[in-house]
């Protein structure tokens, strides 16, 4: 084997790319929260929660990873982190819109929150598991950064999976329940209501 191509990055043009990768991260999740709390409502509180609990055991575990292992959070686990936002933030749209079929389809929301996390579970679990193996394929095939993608793709895909069905499913359940919910506007779940 020979090196096709050297280059050499200067530590400030590191720190640029780095700084640069947070900032674009920061601003796609505040746009995308923005969305989510104009369509959600107050339901969209149960996200915001949740990705605060997902985001505090993904910085735990990129700690712990990289206190056991040589895998340091770099750019390319960053963007593995900023990938699994999105299968994050998928699985609540997964559940929120089957929420809001049962609800149109009249059944009450205290009825439609239990069932509407059953019915999707599997379904969430199946994307996650799709991304979960890809992520491994691939860092078992790969060298380098993006290895480190793969682990952290992997790795927060697994927290999405523990926060859904640790924190999303209750706090689903409780929040449909609420008496509050069953009386006019029912926070952007219901259409006309």
């Amino acid at each position: 084997m020979e090196a096709q191509r050297v280059e050499t990055v200067s530590a400030t043009a590191g720190a640029d790319s780095l700084r640069a990768v947070f900032i674009a991260g920061a601003v796609g999740l505040v746009a995308m929260l923005l969305f989510l709390v104009a369509y959600y409502r107050s339901i969209a509180l149960i996200i915001v929660t949740g990705l605060t609990i997902w985001g505090s055991l993904v910085f735990s575990l990129a700690a712990l990873v990289s206190q056991w292992t040589n895998y340091a959070l770099s750019l390319a686990g960053i963007t593995g982190i900023i990938v699994a936002i999105g299968v994050t933030v998928d699985s609540y749209l997964v559940l929120f819109e089957r929420l809001k079929d049962e609800v149109r389809a009249g059944r009450s929301p205290r009825n439609s929150g239990p069932r509407s996390f059953a019915s999707t579970w599997r379904t969430i679990v199946s994307a996650d598991l799709v991304s979960i193996f890809a992520s491994s394929i691939l860092f078992w095939l790969s060298v380098g950064s993006v290895k480190g993608f793969a682990l952290y793709l992997g790795l927060t895909t697994l927290c999405d999976l523990v926060v859904c069905w640790f924190f999303t499913k209750p706090a689903t359940i409780l929040f449909t329940r609420r008496l509050a919910v069953e009386h006019g506007n029912i926070l952007g779940l219901g259409g006309a209501k």
